[in-house]
């Protein structure tokens, strides 16, 4: 089939047309139980879903999808997880090139650091923007990392898409279809978090919208959902892990961090995390959490990150996965 061909098709039936390497793909609304007439002859293979999760569906592809990250592969069939870190925030640059040599110490290939903060008070720290954007690309450039900064609305996703090697849609991000159509133009990786008052449903989506634009590098991020629970920030739903890695097709990392909320938790809570066999881990570390503009009482220090960096490895062999 041309491609001029598929598209006339998607058009006379409603559907969207995507490419999947060299593979037409025809999309249209979970309600269509039948293929349309009009399509008879031309389509080779067809699936019905349920609802609407289905280009992220382990339905649709069976094998997990492979997602590109500076050097290194996230997902697919390989027995790995990855490790990103960083602080919250950039700060300064000598506090975000602190956290990048410890990276580069340790042997991890992604730096996260937040540009544009969307905070929950208007008097809290708001994020350096594109200032931040240039210095995390400077770290890039000399410490040879993949940089990870969040997108906070539609409003910079240019600027961001322009400097990140990977796009982080945070959890206040989630239904922002701005950003998630934005992201779906792009074809860089694309780290969605989950809302926390948002459904597993809800939450693949938002996935969809950004695989349904073309862009194949969608990552899912559980960081915790609101619960009675009040001694902690979060809660970490380990059970909606069970089903994104049973019913997707799409890498899954889990953030501890946001989840606990208190860095004395993080440990623990990061090695529960491996031993589920996670395609990755977000952990945020600062080189001094006592002054860190936002989200301190989470973040560990460098020597409480080299502790359970080293302690990981551990778990992973016990499971037969390794560290990246």
């Amino acid at each position: 089939m041309t491609p001029e061909k598929a598209t006339e098709l998607a058009e006379i039936s409603n559907a969207i047309h995507l490419m999947e390497g060299e593979t037409h793909v025809l999309v249209t609304s979970s309600k269509e139980k039948q293929i349309k007439d009009e399509l008879y002859g031309h389509v080779d293979q067809t699936f019905l879903f349920d609802n609407d999760l289905q280009l992220g569906s382990a339905a649709y592809r069976s094998t997990k999808r492979e997602v590109q990250i500076g050097d290194r592969l996230l997902g697919g069939s390989k027995q790995t997880t990855m490790m990103i870190a960083g602080p919250c925030s950039v700060e300064s640059e000598e506090q975000i090139e602190s956290s990048a040599q410890l990276m580069k110490e340790l042997g991890i290939g992604a730096l996260r650091g937040g540009c544009f903060k969307p905070r929950t008070s208007p008097y809290s720290f708001q994020g350096l923007g594109l200032e931040g954007l240039k210095l995390m690309a400077k770290m890039r450039e000399k410490y040879g990392l993949a940089i990870v900064t969040e997108v906070r609305d539609a409003t910079h996703i240019d600027a961001v898409i322009d400097y990140a090697d990977v796009v982080q849609v945070g959890a206040k991000a989630m239904y922002d279809q701005g950003v998630l159509r934005a992201c779906g133009k792009a074809r860089k990786p694309v780290l969605l978090k989950r809302g926390f008052g948002s459904s597993l449903q809800e939450f693949v989506q938002a996935a969809e919208f950004i695989l349904s634009g073309g862009n194949e590098n969608v990552v899912l991020c559980e960081r915790g959902i609101r619960t009675f629970e009040t001694q902690t920030r979060f809660t970490l739903d380990l059970c909606g892990v069970a089903f994104l890695k049973e019913k997707t097709n799409l890498p899954v990392i889990l953030d501890p961090s946001h989840a606990m909320g208190y860095a004395y938790g993080v440990p623990d809570l990061t090695r529960a995390c491996m031993a589920m066999g996670i395609d990755g881990l977000l952990i945020e570390v600062h080189p001094n959490p006592k002054v860190a503009k936002s989200d301190a009482a989470q973040q560990l220090n460098h020597q409480e990150f080299r502790d359970l960096y080293g302690s990981l490895s551990k778990v992973g062999s016990a499971i037969g996965r390794v560290l990246v």
